[in-house]
C-alpha cells in the first residue's frame, strides 16, 4: 500500500506526526519513506510493507497529512506506476532535469583511452550544445585478457576536462562498491567540476550486493541497463532493489537482448519495450543503440543501422540516448567498430531532433 502525503508536508508539523504515529502503530506492517523533489513541490511517499489486505484504506485516507492512498498491485512498489494519476520520477541533478518527458543525449567514449581523445570528444560536445556524455573508466569484459579500463587513474583528467568544456553529467559504469568511493573522492578533491551518473551494466543487473550498495547512496543518480539474458520483469526488479535501499533517482536503459536471432546485429533491438517500461513504472527510459546494433553498417538509403535504431527508440518516447562516439574509432580500445565519428555528431544530433519532433506530433495527434 502506498500513502501519498499532501505536497510539501512539513515533517515537524502536527499533521505529519499524527499520521506517522498512526501508521507506525499498524500491526505487522513495516514503513518505508521516500521523498521526491519535483520541479515545483516536494512529495513524501510512505510505503506500507507487509500484509496490507486488512488495513482499512478509508481510515488511512482520513489521516490529516494524507492526500491519497493507492493499493499496490504489482512487485514494483516504489518505482511502479500504480495509477493513472501517478507522476513520473522527476529530479534535477547538477542542473540537468530528468523525467519521462525530458530528452538528453549522452554521446562519448565507451572506454576512456587517453586525455587527448577525451578532450577532443568533450570539445565537440560543447561546440554542439551538449552538456552530457558517457565515459567508461571501469570496463567489465567477457574476455579476461581484454582491456578493462584505466580505472581511477583516468578520473582526474576526465573530470577536469568535463568541467573545462561545461559537461554537467557523465554516465560512468561502476562494477564494484569501491568505484563509487573512488569517483566521489576524486570529484571532491577537484571541487566537483562535473557530475556523475552511476551506470550499472547489463552483466551486473543481478549483482544484488552492488545494487544495494548503489541504492544506499543518494549523491549520484543511477542508470540501470537491462540484463541481456533475463526477462523485463527481472530487470525492473533490479531497479526496484536500488529504490528499496533509498535511491529512486533511477533511469532504466534498454540495450538489446542476446539471442540466436540477433544476427547480423550485436543484439536483438528491444526498443519496442520502451512504452511498456513507462506504463509499468515511473522511470525515465534510456536507449543504447550502439550496443544493440554493434556495427556501422547502413541500408541502401545511406542511413546507418544505429541511426535507424536510435529513431525507433526516440519515436517511442525515449528520454535519453547513450551512444558511442570516438575521435578515431580505429584506435579505440573498446567497441571501435560501432563508434560514430566526431564529424557525424552534428548530423546525429539533428537526426534526433527530427525524430523527437515527430514523437511530439504523434502525442498531440492522439491526445
Amino acid at each position: 500500500m502506498l500513502v501519498i502525503l499532501i505536497p510539501d508536508t512539513d515533517e515537524n508539523s502536527e499533521e505529519y506526526k499524527q499520521t506517522w504515529k498512526h501508521l507506525s502503530s499498524l500491526e505487522k506492517i513495516r514503513l518505508k519513506k521516500h521523498k521526491v523533489q519535483g520541479r515545483g513541490q516536494g512529495l513524501t511517499e510512505i510505503y506500507l510493507i507487509g500484509n496490507t489486505a486488512e488495513v482499512n484504506q478509508e481510515e488511512i485516507e482520513s489521516l490529516p497529512a494524507v492526500e491519497r492512498v493507492v493499493r499496490i498491485t504489482h512487485d514494483f512498489r516504489i518505482l511502479g506506476r500504480h495509477s493513472k494519476e501517478t507522476g513520473s520520477i522527476d529530479f534535477e541533478y547538477n542542473g540537468v532535469r530528468f523525467n519521462q518527458d525530458s530528452f538528453h543525449i549522452f554521446a562519448g567514449l565507451c572506454a576512456v583511452d587517453n586525455p587527448d581523445n577525451v578532450e577532443r570528444m568533450l570539445q565537440a560536445l560543447q561546440e554542439n550544445g551538449q552538456v552530457c556524455t558517457r565515459m567508461g573508466a571501469y570496463k567489465p569484459r567477457t574476455n579476461p585478457y581484454s582491456f578493462q579500463g584505466h580505472g581511477k587513474e583516468c578520473l582526474p583528467y576526465v573530470f577536469e576536462l568535463a568541467g573545462k568544456y561545461g559537461i554537467k553529467v557523465i554516465a560512468m559504469e561502476v562494477t564494484h562498491e569501491a568505484h563509487i568511493e573512488e569517483i566521489d573522492e576524486c570529484l571532491e578533491k577537484l571541487g566537483r567540476p562535473t557530475g556523475v551518473m552511476l551506470q550499472i551494466g547489463t552483466r551486473n543487473t543481478q549483482n544484488f550486493e552492488l545494487l544495494k550498495a548503489i541504492g544506499r547512496q543518494n549523491t549520484y543518480p543511477v542508470l540501470l541497463k537491462r540484463g541481456f539474458g533475463i526477462s523485463l520483469s527481472e530487470s525492473l526488479n533490479a531497479a526496484e532493489y536500488l529504490a528499496s535501499e533509498g535511491n529512486n533517482q533511477v533511469i532504466f536503459c534498454l540495450r538489446g537482448m542476446k539471442t540466436s536471432f540477433n544476427e547480423p546485429h550485436r543484439n536483438m533491438v528491444d526498443f519496442a519495450h520502451l512504452p511498456i517500461v513507462k506504463r509499468l513504472t515511473k522511470m525515465p527510459v534510456c536507449i543504447d543503440p550502439s550496443h544493440s546494433v554493434g556495427t556501422r553498417d547502413s541500408s541502401p538509403d545511406g542511413v546507418l543501422d544505429v541511426l535507424h535504431a536510435t529513431s525507433q527508440g526516440i519515436i517511442s518516447g525515449a528520454n535519453m540516448v547513450l551512444v558511442d562516439f570516438h575521435p578515431s574509432p580505429s584506435e579505440a580500445l573498446v567497441d571501435g567498430p560501432q563508434a560514430l565519428t566526431l564529424d557525424e555528431l552534428p548530423k546525429f544530433i539533428e537526426d534526433t531532433k527530427i525524430t523527437r519532433d515527430a514523437y511530439k506530433k504523434r502525442i498531440a495527434l492522439w491526445k
